[in-house]
């Protein structure tokens, strides 16, 4: 061990003349400690919270939406839903009709954006259907039938059936007050025109299923029919309004956006992931550094307790300074037995910190004990995604501000002069 490094741990041990001296040491350490955890846990939310919307928006939703720059939709869909599956990169591809609805039971009802599929293609690109926790998704398995001039009769038979299939969100059967088995009304709002004026469309719909994905906007909000279904509720036979894309990496999806434009052709644009939701990110990111930057703060109150604790066991080892000196022990010693000790207040603390950090976090996302408002929230429990770069990045912070702390207090000590402090012992 080094010469300078056993001096600081024996001033450390050693009992105070002051107690005063060892009281604010102990602080300096459980302040680096509580600083260094409360670093850990804000960041382990924050990346918790970055994980969970995005492992869910882009596990409910597609990587890559291909749209009409102009008019109502994209009709003559399947060969050109055809040869965009061949486009590199591209692992699936579904067609999609988006409507808004109004979905009703009783005096009870709720606005919804319903989605025609065709619901082998879709579980391809997005796992909603997939994840129906009552009921089945199955029954909007059926082939589609050829689709009948619209009318109020003809509205009524879809693939043999006297009430079509409908899935819907959780929170959305919740509001309206369906379950299972229930009969629902979808009213759309592109009517027909009558002598009596333009009259809304509507449908009556047996629910099949009801998903629950843990993202609020889906699950208060979003419906499925089958494609065929959906055509004859908007009166839009063969018509659909955007093209979903899985691709390999969808950290590439702005990339394979534009291979797909190209491949479409003129009058189409693509959306991706990232697209629809950078403000999300953004947003989250500007929280993070935010967040780092306060509670950093704590171990900058540490670091000051740190500087008074050495400043004042300066004062108290003036003589014993000046002992060592006077055997020969040179001041640039003296200097680095202050920084080692400094050091040491700062990396026992850190390490405390780290494993109540890292203690914390593991059991606040294994036990989820933290529920949130998923209405507000988006999710239902704060989730905890410690990083090991994290742990590296707030050690180097609290050694660095603690060194920071040590330097005046070891310089003093270092200029302590042998004669004077000895002249009256």
């Amino acid at each position: 061990m080094r010469f300078e490094l056993f001096i600081a741990m024996r001033y450390l041990r050693a009992k105070r003349r002051q107690a005063v001296v060892g009281v604010i040491t102990a602080i300096s350490v459980i302040g680096v400690a509580a600083g260094v955890a409360s670093l850990i846990i804000a960041l382990a939310i924050t990346n918790g919270m970055r994980r969970d919307l995005q492992e869910r928006l882009v596990g409910s939703t597609s990587h890559v939406d291909l749209m009409r720059v102009k008019g109502d939709g994209i009709r003559g869909w399947r060969p050109l839903l055809a040869r965009l599956r061949g486009v590199p990169h591209v692992t699936a591809a579904a067609p999609g009709l988006y409507g808004q609805v109004l979905i009703s039971r009783g005096a009870r009802s709720g606005g919804a954006l319903i989605k025609g599929v065709i619901p082998k293609d879709e579980k391809t690109v997005g796992d909603l259907l997939q994840s129906v926790v009552e009921g089945s998704a199955a029954e909007l398995e059926p082939v589609e039938s050829q689709v009948p001039e619209v009318g109020h009769e003809a509205l009524n038979l879809v693939a043999g059936q006297s009430v079509p299939p409908i899935v819907i969100g959780k929170d959305l059967a919740e509001t309206i007050g369906a379950g299972v088995g229930d009969t629902v009304l979808v009213t759309s709002p592109q009517g027909e025109l009558t002598p009596l004026g333009l009259v809304p469309r509507y449908q009556r719909f047996s629910v099949v299923g009801i998903f629950k994905s843990g993202f609020y906007q889906y699950d208060s909000s979003y419906a499925f029919m089958r494609l065929g279904d959906a055509q004859r509720l908007f009166h839009e036979p063969d018509l659909i309004s955007v093209i979903s894309f899985k691709v390999d990496d969808l950290y590439h999806a702005d990339r394979v956006g534009r291979a797909i434009e190209q491949a479409a052709g003129a009058g189409f644009q693509t959306t991706n992931w990232m697209e629809q939701n950078r403000e999300l990110f953004r947003a989250l990111k500007l929280e993070q550094v935010v967040t780092f930057i306060v509670l950093a703060l704590i171990v900058c109150v540490a670091a000051l307790n740190i500087l008074i604790a050495l400043t004042m066991m300066v004062m108290e080892k003036t003589r014993d300074i000046a002992v060592l000196m006077s055997f020969g022990v040179r001041a640039e010693q003296v200097r680095r037995i202050f920084l080692f000790q400094g050091l040491l207040i700062s990396v026992i603390g850190t390490v405390l910190g780290l494993v109540v950090g890292y203690g914390l976090s593991w059991a606040g996302g294994h036990y989820q004990f933290i529920r949130l408002d998923a209405s507000v929230y988006s999710i239902d429990h704060l989730p905890f995604a410690p990083k090991l770069v994290d742990a590296l990045l707030v050690t180097a912070v609290s050694l660095g501000v603690s060194l920071v702390a040590t330097l005046y207090p070891s310089g003093s000590a270092a200029k302590v002069l042998p004669a004077e402090a000895l002249r009256y012992e």
